[in-house]
């Protein structure tokens, strides 16, 4: 759930029911393809509930990462316009808050405030993933790694992960209710 803990984290309520009203939820059965490598997107997704799968190879057979209610995906396509590198399965029935591209990109840039902690929230868990990749890949020093759990939050955004959480729950809420 890091993902939407950083992004709702950052965003103010307001931010939150406008992600609302602007995303769609959409479901997925298990084995249906949300996001296919190499073939452009029109959305970012984060998932509500199920279980998604990333995948890479010609035939999508090699698991990269298993998403969990709470992540976010497609948003590097997003970031730097390039298609997706990986493929998104639905692993099991899951449903996802789908936000238009072309909505997103139009709130960024009618709203400097928005736009500010939307990408500060980008930036602060693709430093945190790219933190893990090269752990997992086994760079870097002995002490950081006995020093630095790769899973620990910043102290500094602890405090809004609670008021994040309660967010993805209102959001959660919103779309079991109607």
């Amino acid at each position: 759930m890091r993902k939407v803990l950083f992004l709702l984290g950052q965003l103010s309520d307001q931010d939150v029911d406008w992600l609302a009203s602007v995303g769609r939820a959409r479901p997925f059965a298990a084995g249906d393809v949300l996001i296919r490598q190499g073939t452009p997107i029109a959305e970012v997704f984060v998932l509500l509930e199920g279980l998604l799968s990333v995948r890479v190879g010609a035939s999508h057979e090699v698991e990269l990462a298993k998403l969990y209610p709470g992540e976010v995906t497609g948003e590097l396509s997003f970031l730097d316009s390039r298609p997706p590198n990986a493929t998104v399965v639905a692993v099991e029935p899951s449903r996802v808050l789908a936000l238009p591209r072309s909505e997103l990109s139009a709130k960024l840039e009618r709203d400097p405030r928005f736009a500010a902690s939307f990408y500060r929230a980008l930036g602060v868990f693709l430093a945190s993933r790219l933190r893990q990749t090269v752990g997992r890949m086994g760079f870097g020093s002995a002490e950081l790694d006995d020093a630095e759990d790769p899973d620990e939050l910043d102290p500094d955004l602890l405090d809004q992960t609670a008021l994040a959480g309660k967010r993805f729950d209102h959001l959660l809420s919103r779309f079991r209710n109607g």
